[in-house]
């Protein structure tokens, strides 16, 4: 399989996600455990998988090739956020290590299924280093960005940029604020969503001064999250093509900003697969192959 993903708002064509049924389990296994995960409450499970069918349908209409990973023993709730797992550079995949103790099993998991699609494994995450894939910000082909944080820590970004050193040869990387504490879930892409190689959608106070600085310089409008939405996670849209995003609903002023600079905007329900968990469009998503 062809794999390349060295931006984040080429058109996307092939995916790869994970339903709730294979990742939540049943409403038992969530009532369980909900609460070790930092959940917010436990999701419905079976309305989860009502929004899940209609988020993937919404994705099936634009994305021509889906591809699902399946139920593991060793992967927990949070592996219906596929995309901290693995990171798709050049020619195949990185096989991460996640910063979330309770996520250690995922990307061994989401490993062993990528053979079976037909993509090379150009390296793996070792301990002590950790990352996680929604740390991680594709601008071109030879440039990344990456949050350093409770998720994401030096040794990690010091043995990604080792992997990736034939292929990238500019990484930005990005301190990430305390914000809530370790227990919460703040990674970059928490803090700007790419929306075309000129825009992105940014939470400006959030934003390292360095980083929002060199954003500018590359020439990228920056449109601000409104406050009031930020926690309603306004700030995490998924492009499934340049100018062209999936975001959460209940986020009316954020639509309307990004509609009004020319962003086709689309959006799903999601209490139960989004706001329970904090984890939006970007979250739920690995994008295995984008378009130039």
């Amino acid at each position: 399989m062809d794999v390349r993903n060295f931006s984040e708002v080429g058109r996307l064509t092939r995916l790869l996600l994970k339903r709730p049924e294979d990742s939540f389990l049943s409403q038992e296994n969530l009532d369980s455990n909900w609460k070790e995960y930092n959940y917010l409450g436990p999701p419905d499970h079976v309305r989860a998988c009502a929004e899940y069918d209609a988020f993937a349908a919404l994705l099936g209409d634009s994305v021509p090739e889906i591809h699902y990973l399946r139920e593991d023993p060793e992967a927990g709730l949070d592996s219906l956020y596929v995309r901290d797992a693995l990171l798709i550079a050049e020619g195949g995949a990185v096989v991460l290590n996640m910063g979330k103790p309770q996520r250690r099993g995922e990307p061994a998991a989401a490993g062993r299924v990528l053979s079976e699609l037909g993509i090379p494994v150009l390296g793996e995450i070792r301990d002590p280093g950790k990352v996680e894939g929604g740390d991680v910000v594709w601008f071109d082909r030879n440039t990344l960005a990456i949050g350093q944080g409770y998720r994401t820590n030096a040794e990690g970004i010091r043995q990604l940029s080792e992997i990736l050193s034939d292929s990238v040869s500019s990484i930005q990387v990005v301190p990430l604020p305390h914000w809530k504490g370790p227990g919460d879930v703040l990674h970059l892409m928490s803090l700007i969503s790419p929306l075309d190689q000129d825009l992105a959608l940014v939470f400006s106070p959030l934003l390292p001064v360095p980083f929002r600085e060199w954003l500018l310089e590359r020439g990228i409008t920056l449109l601000e999250v409104p406050s009031v939405e930020h926690d309603t996670m306004a700030g995490n849209v998924l492009a499934v093509g340049p100018r062209d995003g999936l975001m959460l609903s209940g986020n009316p002023l954020t639509r309307r900003l990004l509609e009004a600079s020319g962003v086709r905007v689309q959006v799903y329900e999601g209490i139960h697969i989004s706001q329970m968990g904090a984890g939006g469009p970007t979250c739920l998503t690995r994008p295995l192959f984008r378009s130039d």
